[in-house]
């Protein structure tokens, strides 16, 4: 069972304690226990495993045979524990529908034969892994030994405890307020000394137990890595040890008690362990873990109460040390490192206590080729998974509310305002500290690790505004972190970034061609410790939300002698200024866009504002905007990832459910196709909008242009694509308002122009490719 036929280092001599009669023994198994005595002359040997700190285990060979022995310890023992008839009883059953456990063989109720009740088992030839870091294999190794422990989790949670014939195996409903009451009395029965953690964990599980208490699976108790045997030399569970704690209950026990050294306190010694596992390469995050485990079992990857089994987790944890102490200082006790567990009961009831109190994001990331090219750091994994939680918990219950707020305000005064669930998820969200991502000084987060988050954000039409990430306040915020003087950011940027208010972006004209933004006519001219604004703008979004106070202008300062492109400033100019003029809302494809506050055109009569208003200095606005489209370009390619994949989603929800000539739309050729071909181009732009990412976390902005200008023109084009097919396939009810279709549409039609329109990108995209061929060319010489 312990992992080869060695009896060294996994065993050694039977401890005082636990010596018995192994004449009785030998004798009571020839006559009970078949094949026992095929070899008559061959001596039994017992030896004892050093692992396992509650019912004493035992390596018997006799002759070819090896078989294991557990038995109750002996002396005084807490009440029902160690009850090895359950061991014995669950394994038999286990074995008998083929899950991977030790075959049974007998059971003995007689104490008189060593002293106690045992039982037998075959002996299994495996390996068995200590170390949770598993030093000495391959990262790939690592990482399909946890998958398969994971798997067989899942599988275990999978089995019909009546097809098992195992009614009446625990109390069923109610196991989480049993286990809570159950550990407790445990706990105090073996404490040496009142600890203060333990009993404010206690109260707070009891006050916290899952409105669904009535789980009734069949759960280990005790599953983690060192009670696996694997096969000798490939990644595959042959056996589960230690069933002592077994019962019928809630499934997310167990695997929040294989999750819990995720979050072991440093300040505690992970007993035969190198290092932190989940440090260590190939080794799966906890979100990994969960994805695999909920797909495996087929349900929802939301796991609710997730705190709840943590904490009880440590608090289990903390109460079996305690017992094991307990038995330390009774002799009654295997392990060498018994003396140990008393110093930690405290830190682990602390860390349970810790952990009750942390908000987890349960929905796991995806695991894709995008993420193993393109690591996020474990901060942004984290928000990942909280941001996902969120958007799933909050933001896509509330989508609803939201289009009706619009639909029934289209002709009132109030249509730019927002309805007011939205401004409740955004106090959630800043509570959750989903706030302000984008801003790498301010989240601490890469441009990887937001691009990922932005795409989950691109779900939903009002989720960026919840969490401050929207355009163009985004873009406006980097000009004044990047660009603005401390006056500036503490008269704007501050309640910016706090939402108190917004702004927009005024940079387009309706009388020049703007993609080439050396046309910009717009003037801002000196005058003594003032500049003057004068011109027309249009497509000014975000100018329509009441909210809006400041914008942000880009104009000509008239200077024949500086080169083209130092002729252009940025100012800040209030919206309240004399001379500031909102004429009209320009409408994409019809839509208005009121939740962004829209697209205006706006007139700038005499503007005048002071000197310090102008933003890094004069002249020196296309090295600002150069700067501010870089990151920018990146959220918008994300979000629009995310809403293809909620398009290709809608597409294939349609194709399952609608019928034409004699079966399903997706049985038809094309259809398929198109589902097929969606697929392949989100995951195409994905990777190139990571790169990009990528590209300017390690280059800047400058670097990355070449990355920036490919996926501007990539991912409008085939997310327009992609929406388009999921419209055809919805027939008459993809162009109308009961899907979200058409809207998606129009605003990322309207991509390919904003930021720049494609054929600009491309012709950049060509000089920049000749350039570096060039070079290499050059190089080559």
């Amino acid at each position: 069972m312990e992992g080869g036929a060695s009896l060294e280092p996994e065993t050694t001599e039977v401890l005082p304690q636990h010596k018995f009669d192994t004449g009785s023994l030998e004798a009571y198994l020839n006559q009970h226990l078949p094949g026992f005595g095929a070899e008559p002359e061959a001596h039994l040997t017992v030896a004892q495993y050093r692992s396992g700190q509650s019912n004493p285990t035992f390596y018997l060979q006799k002759g070819y045979q090896a078989y294991v022995l557990r038995k109750k310890p002996s002396g005084s023992l807490l009440p029902k524990a160690h009850k090895i008839d359950r061991e014995f009883k669950v394994q038999k059953a286990l074995f008998s529908v083929g899950f991977p456990v030790p075959k049974p063989l007998l059971y003995c109720s007689d104490a008189s034969i060593i002293g106690t009740e045992f039982y037998m088992m075959e002996h299994v030839q495996g390996r068995i892994f200590r170390d949770f870091t598993i030093p000495g294999v391959s990262p790939a190794e690592r990482s399909a030994i946890y998958m398969a422990m994971i798997e067989t989790l899942a599988r275990l949670h999978s089995l019909n405890v009546q097809s098992l014939q195992l009614e009446g195996y625990g109390r069923g409903a109610g196991y989480c307020k049993r286990q809570v009451s159950t550990w407790i009395e445990q706990y105090k029965a073996a404490a040496h000394q009142d600890i203060l953690a333990m009993n404010q964990l206690f109260h707070w599980l009891m006050k916290n137990l899952p409105d669904n208490d009535n789980e009734e699976n069949l759960i280990h108790g005790d599953y983690k890595l060192d009670n696996i045997v694997f096969h000798p030399t490939e990644s595959r569970v042959i056996a589960v040890l230690d069933w002592e704690l077994s019962t019928i209950g809630h499934p997310l026990s167990d695997l929040a008690h294989l999750s819990m050294f995720y979050f072991w306190p440093r300040t505690v010694p992970m007993l035969n362990q190198s290092s932190y596992f989940q440090e260590n390469i190939g080794i799966p995050s906890m979100e990994e873990m969960i994805s695999i485990y909920c797909r495996c079992r087929g349900i929802n990857s939301i796991l609710p109460n997730w705190n709840f089994f943590i904490a009880l987790a440590y608090f289990k944890m903390a109460s079996i040390a305690q017992g094991v102490y307990r038995r330390y200082l009774q002799g009654n006790n295997a392990s060498e490192n018994s003396f140990l567990f008393a110093k930690i009961v405290q830190p682990l009831a602390e860390t349970g206590l810790q952990l009750s109190k942390r908000t987890f994001g349960t929905t796991p990331p995806q695991i894709d080729t995008s993420q193993q090219f393109f690591v996020q750091s474990k901060t942004g994994q984290e928000v990942l998974i909280r941001m996902k939680h969120f958007m799933k918990q909050h933001i896509l219950p509330a989508e609803k509310e939201v289009i009706e707020f619009y639909v029934q305000n289209e002709n009132s005064v109030d249509r730019w305002k927002k309805p007011l669930v939205i401004d409740k998820l955004k106090e959630m969200a800043k509570a959750e500290g989903l706030w302000n991502l984008f801003l790498p000084a301010v989240s601490g987060l890469s441009q990887v690790d937001y691009a990922l988050i932005a795409e989950e954000t691109g779900k939903c039409f009002f989720a960026p505004d919840v969490f401050n990430c929207q355009a163009p306040d985004t873009g406006n915020m980097e000009v004044l972190h990047l660009y603005g003087s401390e006056k500036q950011k503490q008269q704007w940027l501050e309640p910016l970034l706090q939402g108190n208010i917004t702004s927009c972006f005024c940079m387009t004209e309706p009388d020049v061609a703007s993609s080439d933004a050396t046309n910009i006519e717009c003037s801002i001219q000196q005058d003594g410790d003032s500049y003057v604004i004068n011109g027309k703008k249009w497509w000014s979004s975000g100018a329509g939300n009441p909210k809006c106070t400041i914008a942000i202008v880009l104009g000509r300062t008239k200077n024949t002698s500086a080169a083209r492109y130092k002729q252009h400033t940025m100012v800040l100019v209030p919206i309240n200024t004399p001379g500031v003029e909102i004429i009209r809302p320009l409408s994409v494809f019809g839509y208005m866009d009121y939740l962004h506050g829209g697209h205006f055109e706006i007139h700038f009569n005499q503007v005048r504002v002071p000197a310090t208003n102008i933003i890094l200095g004069v002249g020196r606005g296309f090295e600002i905007a150069q700067g501010r489209l870089g990151p920018g370009r990146i959220h918008h390619c994300m979000r629009i990832v995310g809403l293809a994949e909620r398009a290709l989603q809608i597409m294939c929800e349609r194709a399952t459910q609608r019928v034409a000539f004699n079966k399903k739309l997706f049985s038809h050729e094309v259809v398929a196709h198109w589902i097929a071909k969606s697929r392949i181009a989100i995951e195409k732009i994905r990777l190139l909008t990571l790169k990009a990412a990528h590209s300017i976390d390690t280059l800047g902005s400058t670097g990355a242009k070449k990355e920036i200008a490919m996926i501007k023109v990539a991912a409008p084009r085939a997310v327009c694509k992609i929406i388009d097919r999921a419209i055809q396939v919805c027939g008459g009810a993809g162009v109308s308002q009961d899907y979200p279709l058409a809207t998606m549409y129009a605003l990322t039609r309207a991509l390919r122009i904003a930021d720049g329109p494609d054929e600009v990108h491309l012709s950049a995209i060509a000089a920049l490719e000749l350039r570096d061929q060039a070079r290499d060319m050059r190089s080559k010489v």
